[in-house]
């Protein structure tokens, strides 16, 4: 098994799975994950695991910020015996359209018997990318911030984990020519991995995609930022 980041850059570009279950609708509206649970295999003779089972159960029930919208992607294969993975994205209006500003991946992998780098048998893997702040490119702290954006959600949620890793990385980008999009751009992009102590895996996708809401720069929930169209008072 490769490491957090080797690892990562494999998943997020592999299609399929070892033992793959049959798929449900791609957007569940209001953006929760129904009926993981309770799918079968299309693998003749294989039995899910029953941790791997009660995990997906509880990423069944999670239900996303309005923000979010959520979607099961094809798992990646070779990583493990097991392996789920659900692809999350955030927008904004742009006139008539809708412009995609953030975006992320959350995979598990899961070995009945184990691994020895993950201390654990099963593993959380995160990717994600969203445009940012332009001054932030310049911020020395920015990186660690963004990490603690991890560690601290994981605690919030209750999570239990263990051996996290990953990197966070900013890009500064400028457009010349006929190429479309703004002139200047900065995007940050973060990998991580981390052992999941139970079964209780809504808690880390809460808290991956809490990363998400703030690599975007979404508001806490339940706050709505004013407009140039609002009044106030």
């Amino acid at each position: 098994m490769p490491g957090a980041s080797e690892g990562s850059r494999e998943a997020y570009g592999a299609s399929g799975a070892v033992h793959r279950m049959a798929t449900y609708p791609a957007h569940v509206e209001p953006h929760i994950l129904a009926g993981a649970g309770t799918r079968g295999t299309d693998v003749p003779g294989a039995e899910v695991p029953a941790p791997f089972r009660a995990a997906l159960e509880a990423l069944a029930g999670v239900r996303a910020r309005p923000e979010i919208v959520l979607e099961q992607i094809p798992a990646p294969q070779r990583l493990a015996p097991w392996a789920h993975a659900i692809a999350a994205s955030v927008t904004e209006a742009d006139g008539d359209d809708e412009v995609e500003i953030a975006s992320a991946r959350f995979i598990v992998l899961h070995d009945p018997d184990g691994h020895e780098t993950w201390h654990g048998t099963t593993r959380c893997v995160g990717y994600l990318s969203a445009e940012t702040d332009e001054q932030l490119v310049d911020d020395t702290m920015f990186s660690e911030v963004a990490w603690s954006w991890l560690t601290d959600a994981l605690t919030e949620t209750g999570a239990a984990y263990s051996t996290v890793g990953g990197t966070v990385t900013r890009t500064a980008s400028t457009r010349f020519g006929e190429l479309a999009g703004p002139e200047h751009s900065v995007d940050v992009e973060m990998r991580a991995s981390w052992t999941a102590g139970d079964t209780a895996l809504d808690r880390h996708l809460h808290a991956w995609l809490q990363v998400l809401a703030n690599a975007a720069g979404l508001p806490p929930p339940g706050v709505r930022l004013l407009g140039s169209g609002d009044e106030s008072h």
